[in-house]
Parts: C-alpha cells; structure tokens; sequence
C-alpha cells in the first residue's frame, strides 16, 4: 500500500498563509487596541436639551431620542 508524500511545497505554502493569518490578526489586534485606548482619553457628554418653545417636562422623555 502507497502512502501519500506530500511535496515540500505543500508545508512551505501552508506555513505561509499560517503566518498570514497570525500577522493579519495581530495587526487588527493592534489597531483595536490603539482604538479602545483613543476611546478613553477622549471625553464625551451628552446633554439633551427640549425642542425651542416647548416647556421641558420629566414626565414626556419621548423626544430625548428622536
């Protein structure tokens, strides 16, 4: 009974898109990271503020996402 050879080639291209695949996941990694830390040095507020000639009212909160 044969056994399969397989060619030299067949590890080295393999071995390839293995790297391929682990550089690609930590250049996104990277980039997320430099992202999240942006994120947090980076202050945001929020203030809602009733439409002009309208009384503001805490009971009708409908309009704060509209």
């Amino acid at each position: 009974m044969i056994k399969q050879i397989k060619s030299h080639w067949y590890y080295v291209f393999w071995g390839i898109c293995t790297v391929t695949v682990v550089a690609g996941q930590v250049y996104v990694g990277t980039g997320y990271r430099e992202m999240a830390e942006a994120t947090k040095s980076t202050a945001i507020s929020v203030t809602c503020v009733s439409p002009i000639g309208e009384p503001s009212s805490k009971e009708n909160l409908s309009l704060e996402f509209e």
